[in-house]
């Protein structure tokens, strides 16, 4: 079988466009944040409007409110951008370049008062993810990444200085440690049918669900992460995070999409091992 490649340098090759535009891109999102934020803490952990959409899942005053934000952000710094978003859908589908918007990744842990919640923002441009900001008030951190320009870790207090991302280097299903968002919510959707089988097999496993788990990939803190039932908005920022973090993302089949019911994410070292294990718990 052919080796899929991964890593920076394979990564940076898919870039399209200038250095400077990608940058130009994070900077903006970057300061976006600071509304969004904002507009995040002001109602965590206070009596929060909730509501159920027509798919059963849950949305807040603050999803609504800060994709709105985000929407007039992107409409008057990039008017021929395109958009799409978690609570409002797709504006001007056909553009070249679009963002992704998911206004609050981790909506239970939001309403339950677990700071493990964010912003996730993507920039895609003719299929091909360039540029991505996560960015979680509660954890009082961002993480920001862009094509050919690494994964980046910055802290929103201390004024301490980014740090460069990369996933790790273990090469033993043994030794790693897998997350997942939820055994029991996996088990019932029957995506993953080997999922006990990679957890039998891993070092350690712990639930740390949303975006939180693939940046602790990135970081290399963990190996994997799997995940079923995710959208795009979802999957986009994450996805390139671990990739310019030298990781790989897929789907259980092996394709590189965020337009899957699932995502696998890891070390890369991993992926292959991981895959077989998911799709025939019986495999070696």
């Amino acid at each position: 079988m052919k080796a899929i490649p991964f890593g920076p340098a394979w990564s940076a090759a898919l870039r399209r466009g200038p250095e400077a535009e990608l940058r130009g891109w994070i900077d903006a999102a970057l300061a976006w944040c600071l509304e969004t934020d904002a507009i995040a803490m002001k109602h965590f952990r206070r009596d929060l409007d909730v509501q159920r959409k027509p798919d059963r899942s849950f949305v807040t005053v603050a999803d609504t409110a800060i994709e709105e934000r985000l929407r007039d952000k992107i409409a008057a710094a990039f008017p021929k951008h395109g958009v799409v978003g978690e609570e409002f859908g797709e504006e001007d589908a056909g553009a070249a370049t679009r963002w992704y918007i998911d206004p609050i990744d981790g909506t239970h842990n939001y309403m339950r008062g677990v700071p493990v919640f964010g912003t996730l923002l993507a920039v895609e441009r003719d299929g091909e993810l360039q540029a991505a900001v996560i960015s979680a008030p509660g954890l009082r951190t961002r993480w920001a990444a862009w094509r050919g320009g690494g994964a980046w870790a910055m802290s929103t207090i201390g004024g301490a200085a980014p740090r460069r991302l990369s996933v790790s280097q273990i090469e033993s299903l043994g030794e790693a440690q897998v997350l997942l968002t939820s055994e029991s919510e996996i088990a019932r959707t029957g995506l993953l049918p080997g999922l006990r089988a990679v957890l039998g097999r891993a070092w350690r496993e712990r639930g740390f669900g949303d975006f939180w788990s693939y940046t602790l990939v990135a970081e290399g803190a963990a190996e994997a992460m799997m995940e079923v039932e995710i959208k795009p908005w979802d999957a986009a920022a994450p996805f390139l995070l671990v990739e310019e973090a030298g990781g790989r993302a897929t789907d259980i089949a092996g394709n590189r999409t965020i337009r899957g019911s699932t995502v696998i994410a890891t070390n890369g070292r991993l992926h292959d091992e991981v895959l077989a294990l998911l799709r025939d718990p019986g495999a070696t």
